[in-house]
């Protein structure tokens, strides 16, 4: 099982209020380089800065953000614990059913396995991705700046991580999302957090090329004598069951124009009318048990299994898909959010979309019971981490 420490954190220094909001940003990999500049201009200090860098007065962007993450430790900006600590995470927002929930996790370190080991385990295939950036802003930084999330398959976690520790920082993102982290800094629960989380496996739920060029940095590093903190990476660990989790589709647009497309996929599903798409027809989608092409004028055509032409296929929308269009030349695109969807396809750019089902509890368990991936881009897992919240040297 693997190991899951904790470490010196390195966090945004505060006096009085916790509330670092202009600081932070979402992921680097769900915003585009004007966005970033936008949060760049927020604040001095806000994390893109160092975890989003750009080319500036000829210097690397990778050696430009070391340099000012060097500035911001020198300066104040960012302080590092005396002694490692755990730091528990909680967001609070109202799910897409309307409902107001709190999920909570915890951020420590966890060891870096090879391919195959066990212990830390994949849930989808992933696309072909330059994995360079983040190798060589780590490589620049030697940190960690943002977490890998991680499913642990240890009942009884969630209860262990109730109990408040001491906050240290707090925000509110774009969408409403209050999140806020808390140290743990008490040997006793320490301990106990550590061991709950090395007693079972670890599924990796978002960040797996961050994963994986975590593996390549810890290589390199034993290779070169280079920081022994790379054998582990900081992970967020939230327990795999259904209070915990909230989980959005990632719907496709393709290349190819909604009549084709269609032609196409009425071999392995039978279509009827949705009439014109928006946010209800996911509900719709869910209770009819369907999935729907999404044409440029904004209407839909509801695509209903045909489940004899599926043998040995996973029950999944995204294995299904994958399954009939198998013997079709096309691209794919993913994109989360049906207004997005109805965005990007009204332009042209694309020829027609199809909208899929949220993944289920139950079938993001059997792939840590089975070890079967599923296709690339099947889950989107909500509300998304802050960066800039914590960050880990490496040493």
């Amino acid at each position: 099982m693997p190991r899951f420490e904790p470490f010196p954190a390195l966090r945004y220094a505060t006096s009085g209020s916790t509330d670092i909001t202009p600081q932070t940003s979402p992921p680097y990999d769900v915003f585009d380089e004007d966005t970033r500049a936008t949060y760049a201009a927020t604040h001095a200090n806000n994390i893109v800065r160092v975890d989003y860098p750009v080319e500036a007065d000829g210097t690397s962007r990778y050696e430009q953000a070391a340099q000012t993450l060097r500035t911001w430790v020198a300066d104040g900006v960012l302080s590092e614990d005396p002694s490692p600590t755990f730091s528990i995470y909680r967001m609070t927002f109202t799910d897409d059913a309307g409902r107001r929930r709190t999920t909570v996790g915890v951020i420590g370190a966890l060891e870096v396995v090879d391919e195959g080991a066990g212990g830390v385990l994949p849930h989808e295939r992933t696309t072909p991705k330059a994995k360079t950036d983040r190798l060589d802003l780590t490589r620049a930084t030697q940190s960690n700046l943002s977490p890998v999330w991680g499913l642990s398959l240890t009942p009884g976690l969630t209860e262990a991580l109730i109990e408040p520790g001491e906050k240290v920082a707090e925000c509110t993102d774009e969408d409403g999302v209050h999140h806020v982290l808390e140290r743990v800094s008490d040997s006793s629960r320490i301990a106990r957090i550590s061991e709950l989380v090395s007693s079972h496996p670890v599924l990796i739920a978002d960040g797996h090329h961050r994963y994986a060029i975590s593996r390549t940095f810890r290589d390199e590093c034993r290779a070169q004598g280079g920081p022994r903190d790379a054998d582990l990476t900081m992970t967020y660990v939230g327990e795999l069951v259904q209070e915990q989790l909230s989980v959005a589709a990632i719907h496709r647009l393709y290349d190819i124009d909604a009549a084709s497309l269609l032609s196409t996929l009425q071999t392995h599903y039978t279509t009827s009318d949705a009439g014109q798409v928006g946010t209800h027809t996911i509900a719709e989608m869910d209770t009819h048990g369907c999935l729907c092409l999404v044409k440029p004028d904004g209407s839909g055509i509801y695509l209903t299994p045909k489940e004899d032409t599926f043998t040995g296929v996973r029950a999944l929308d995204s294995s299904r898909l994958e399954h009939a269009l198998a013997s079709t030349q096309h691209v794919v695109t993913y994109q989360h959010g049906v207004n997005e969807i109805l965005s990007k396809v009204s332009t042209g750019a694309y020829g027609a979309a199809v909208l899929i089902r949220p993944v289920s509890l139950e079938e993001i368990r059997r792939t840590a019971d089975t070890g079967e991936l599923m296709p690339p881009k099947s889950t989107f897992f909500t509300p998304k981490l802050r960066t800039g919240m914590v960050m880990r040297p490496l040493r």
